[in-house]
């Protein structure tokens, strides 16, 4: 029976926010106090009272004379600790309540995540969200989020059996369990899981919101160069660096897509390490940052349908196979033109947020509708010659401080990669030379870079790009070996090709003045070898700018592509592409880049209407000897 709810002299017990205790399953008497009320369950009936469990381990004696009521083994009574004995025993007395609070007590000692290293072979308690459910061939790991961290939790039914099948991803639960050393981290092994509800659930969602976002705040940093022009994207970087930090904490994984050229890596692989560092740092699971994190080279300069097709299947199957969330796709060096739009609409229909860092020519009124956010210089009034890497340089810092040391050089590299003329860039060189690189050094890691970039196509190459650009790296001797040996076969392979390629350069002067140099690159040069086309044809194009002195156009094209470079002449290719595509007529133009630098394709059967157009275009364009080129050309190409 239940207990009676009448009342009796001195035996009910006002509200005054009173608290009745429900001790989870697996508590024992060292969670239990003296004083406190708890939920009881009759397990045993005799002359001088009833014997109560308040749990499988903690059990005790409500003797008669403490009790108001007649009860059965399987009643429900609440009742207060009135004493433990020196013997361990407990006495009980029954109470009555008109109206209470009743509040769970897990077995353990609560614990944050980041402080469950100190508690190995301890029973924790970890309240927080369910961002992972991974079913492997045994038990079930829910990956818990709490405002410090996030930990792996593993839950045995049976192998294979999933655990807790009602428990869902973004529930905000209360975990029990032994905190052990698993992999180089910790891991709870699961006693109960309990999916919190009401204002129970209601406030450790408010710390979890508070923890987040302090979490997430990026650190207060100075830029590496006091730079005016820099100073403008600051905010815009800022906000990127608090959202990706924010996606770490919230147990959703990045995938990293870069042009493969030196400024891409140069973008790339400092953002890497820095959120590899993070990741690390947040979670107690050792392969969180090779699982959360994947970082990918793009060979078109635009987020290619074969590209985002790969991504997003490799998404859902990793959301299916080990229940993660749908990635953020984070777009460096590329991402900003219209023909990234059909990758990103392609994204949409699973609602994958994008960011863009980039410093090409952008279409912001037909990016920015589908994507979260978008650092840009152009967007501020500047252009490329802040470079992507110098941007993510400093988001890097942002991201973790501690590596300020290791990318003091990687922002010349960048801008000699890019052949950027930005003011700033005698301030980067002086940073690079009290790292002990002088400018034949850095030039020789962009050269590297690119190498080595050509022969990895599509993989990223991981420790080697990481030991040619010294970031992450462990063996400075190596890392200048590997340099040596790459930017010395490099400029053989470029020698090679250009004694073959420059005979068959044409030369014309244009109305305005500039000199034009076309080649057909795929008659007049070796295929599928290093330089590619694009290569190539800045490599020419360098050595007519130093032969003439004078404004230069270059022109490298194949069946259905051209690559463009200009020195001193005020090109607009990213407009050129906008009218080619309306004038030529089943041309089938396509393409972009920055004012003097880019690329474009068409239908091969329309190749000479299309390049006599655009050479029209060009003999009109403005003269401009303070503006040179980008070498950020397209690599597939």
């Amino acid at each position: 029976m239940s207990p009676p709810t009448g009342t009796d002299d001195g035996a009910a017990v006002p509200d005054g926010g009173t608290i009745v205790y429900d001790l989870a399953a697996e508590c024992t008497a060292d969670d239990v106090e003296e004083g406190a009320r708890y939920r009881a369950t009759v397990n045993g009936v005799v002359d001088y009272g009833v014997f109560v469990d308040l749990s499988e381990e903690v059990s005790g004696l409500v003797h008669s004379s403490n009790l108001l009521g007649a009860y059965e083994v399987g009643d429900d009574l609440v009742v207060e600790l009135g004493e433990v004995r020196p013997d361990g025993d407990l006495s009980f007395e029954e109470v009555r309540l008109t109206d209470y609070e009743e509040e769970h007590v897990p077995h353990g000692t609560a614990a944050d995540v980041t402080d469950l290293g100190g508690e190995t072979g301890d029973t924790v308690v970890v309240e927080g969200q369910v961002v992972q459910i991974k079913q492997t061939g045994g038990p079930t790991v829910f990956q818990v989020r709490d405002g410090t961290g996030i930990v792996p939790c593993a839950a045995f039914e049976e192998a294979g059996v999933r655990a807790y099948p009602d428990v869902e991803m973004d529930d905000v639960v209360r975990v029990s369990g032994r905190a052990e050393e698993r992999d180089g981290g910790v891991q709870v092994e699961v006693d109960s899981l309990t999916v919190l509800e009401g204002d129970e659930a209601a406030a450790v969602e408010t710390e979890l919101d508070e923890a987040l976002a302090a979490a997430a705040e990026p650190t207060d940093i100075d830029p590496l160069v006091e730079w005016p022009a820099f100073e403008k994207l600051w905010d815009d970087l800022r906000d990127v660096a608090t959202e990706l930090r924010k996606t770490v904490l919230e147990g959703r994984p990045i995938r990293m897509r870069h042009h493969a050229d030196g400024d891409g890596l140069c973008a790339s692989v400092p953002l890497q390490v820095a959120l590899e560092r993070f990741i690390a740092d947040h979670y107690e699971d050792g392969d969180a940052p090779q699982h959360l994190l994947k970082r990918l080279p793009s060979k078109a300069p635009y987020y290619e349908m074969e590209d985002v097709t790969r991504d997003l299947n490799f998404a859902l199957e990793d959301r299916t196979r080990h229940g993660q969330k749908l990635p953020l796709v984070l777009m460096l060096d590329n991402g900003s033109t219209e023909e990234d739009t059909p990758a990103y609409r392609n994204l949409r229909h699973y609602d994958i947020p994008v960011v863009v860092v980039d410093h090409h020519h952008p279409d912001p009124e037909a990016v920015e509708p589908l994507i979260e956010q978008h650092v840009n210089p152009y967007l501020h009034g500047e252009d490329y010659r802040i470079t992507t890497g110098m941007l993510c340089v400093e988001l890097a810092r942002m991201i973790d401080p501690d590596l300020t040391d290791d990318l003091q050089h990687v922002p010349a590299v960048a801008g000699l990669s890019d052949r950027s003329e930005a003011e700033a860039m005698g301030d980067y060189l002086d940073l690079a030379s009290e790292k002990g690189y002088d400018e034949s050094d850095l030039r020789d890691i962009g050269e590297a870079l690119d190498y080595a970039t050509h022969w990895l196509r599509y993989s990223s190459g991981e420790q080697l790009i990481s030991d040619v650009l010294n970031v992450d790296s462990d063996d400075r001797d190596r890392h200048g070996e590997l340099v040596d040996f790459l930017a010395e076969k490099a400029e053989r392979d470029v020698e090679e090709q250009l004694d073959a390629a420059m005979s068959h350069v044409e030369h014309e002067r244009l109305d305005n003045g500039a000199h034009l140099y076309q080649i057909d690159v795929e008659n007049h040069a070796h295929r599928f070898t290093y330089p590619a086309p694009g290569k190539t044809t800045g490599e020419i194009h360098d050595r007519k700018v130093a032969e003439t002195g004078d404004p230069v156009i270059t022109i490298g094209y194949g069946p259905d592509f051209a690559v463009l470079r200009s020195d001193g002449v005020r090109l607009d290719i990213p407009r050129y592409v906008s009218e080619l595509t309306e004038e030529v007529d089943g041309g089938g133009v396509s393409g972009g880049g920055h004012l003097v630098v880019g690329s474009i394709k068409f239908v091969s059967g329309m190749r000479d209407a299309v390049i006599e157009a655009l050479v029209e275009k060009m003999a009109d364009a403005e003269l401009d000897e303070e503006l040179g080129s980008s070498t950020a050309l397209p690599e597939e190409v």
